[in-house]
């Protein structure tokens, strides 16, 4: 799953960015109202955790220019604006979620997370396929009940699959949902990572199928 962090305090922009990372998520985060316009006009994301208080172009224009263009990707308001006005102007611009500064990190992660599930059709906090089963809130996958060490990025590759099982996800759809603007990565990272966890997959009788041509599949068990 890939985010976009959109917050004008670098510190805080850092402190939000490497906890989501930390948890298997690849994050882009930016500082400006312009630089998130032109990140969410390019990029699809799954969430986006977005300031209000922003340089160069307010975080309500943001979010009003990503609903005009019809847009309908997740948004998590973050604002030291207290004001009611300010608070329902955002509810009506779009947005779906507000907390308000200063907050606990545990809380935003909480939010996000029952945020894009509710973007990818509403999957519950764990997502059980066959034997295995994913906790999206503690980021845990387990195998038979038993605890599976998954790197970040195959914990996100396998949230992509699982998310879209029974259908066919291509690669490039995997590696903009893998990778952010930051990082140096193609197709063939890609590759590795779903032999990587194919292998892992396979002592609970679960195959990710090779579409040649077209992507990958995770195959209903």
């Amino acid at each position: 799953m890939r985010l976009l962090v959109v917050e004008d305090n670098p510190a805080l922009g850092r402190n939000i960015a490497d906890a989501f990372r930390t948890k298997g998520y690849a994050v882009d985060a930016v500082e400006g109202g312009d630089d998130a316009d032109t990140a969410l006009r390019t990029q699809a994301y799954d969430l986006v955790i977005l300031d209000l208080g922003l340089p160069d172009l307010d975080g309500l224009e943001v979010l009003r220019r990503l609903r005009a263009r019809g847009s309908r990707v997740p948004v998590l308001v973050l604002t030291a604006r207290g004001g009611l006005e300010d608070r329902v102007q955002g509810l009506n611009l779009g947005a779906d979620d507000y907390l308000g500064k200063p907050f606990a990190l545990a809380e935003l992660e909480a939010r996000a997370g029952a945020l894009i599930r509710r973007g990818v059709g509403g999957e519950a906090a764990v997502i059980v396929h066959g034997r295995f089963e994913l906790d999206t809130a503690s980021r845990v996958a387990r195998l038979d009940g038993v605890p599976v060490d998954l790197p970040r990025r195959e914990l996100n590759l396998l949230e992509v699959l699982l998310v879209h099982r029974g259908q066919v996800v291509s690669k490039q759809a995997l590696l903009e949902k893998l990778y952010g603007f930051d990082d140096e990565a193609g197709v063939n990272a890609v590759e590795i990572y779903v032999h990587r966890l194919r292998k892992k997959l396979e002592p609970a009788g679960l195959c990710i199928r090779t579409v040649r041509g077209l992507g990958y599949l995770l195959e209903r068990p």
